[in-house]
């Protein structure tokens, strides 16, 4: 679930909140989301809201992480988790990357931290996230989820990549 189209003038915000140190810009991007159509009912099916993580790495480069600043702004504090997945160190940058490159980054990324096992099987799992350019990184974050029996792993972004659009094809 994407609130909007990861276009201008979204874009532009987005970059505020993520690189220019623009926290504050959180709370009204996540009354956008929680606006978008079917995202209030995910959020209230969710038995856990995980951020998606950073790595300690690029925490450190931040000093935050913008999709736990979206998700404080979602949900009541008892669903939030943000110890439950984790993230490994990783030196490549997404941005930029194709597809089969960012599948290849994120393949093994996220772990579970052992203690979180036991309390998320059979759980609803909402994952939250700032943009979803190919979905590599959810994806590869909810597999984890779901091998260690989580019930179900949505996700709600603030903005989507459109899908490239084609030309029609002449007849």
């Amino acid at each position: 679930m994407a609130a909007v189209d990861y276009d201008h003038p979204w874009s532009h915000l987005v970059a505020r909140l993520k690189f220019a140190n623009d926290i504050g810009l959180a709370r009204a991007l996540a009354l956008l989301m929680r606006h978008a159509p079917w995202a209030e009912p995910l959020l209230e099916a969710a038995d856990r809201v995980l951020p998606l993580p950073l790595s300690a790495q690029r925490l450190q480069e931040r000093g935050y992480n913008q999709a736990l600043e979206l998700a404080r702004h979602l949900c009541p504090s008892h669903k939030l988790d943000l110890h439950s997945l984790q993230r490994l160190p990783s030196e490549a940058h997404q941005v930029g990357a194709t597809l089969t490159q960012r599948q290849a980054q994120v393949a093994h990324s996220f772990w579970l931290h052992p203690e979180a096992v036991t309390a998320l099987r059979g759980q609803r799992v909402l994952l939250i996230d700032d943009v979803m350019t190919t979905g590599a990184t959810l994806h590869a974050a909810a597999r984890v989820l779901r091998q260690a029996g989580v019930a179900s792993v949505s996700a709600l972004v603030l903005a989507r990549t459109p899908a490239p659009r084609h030309e029609p094809v002449p007849v």
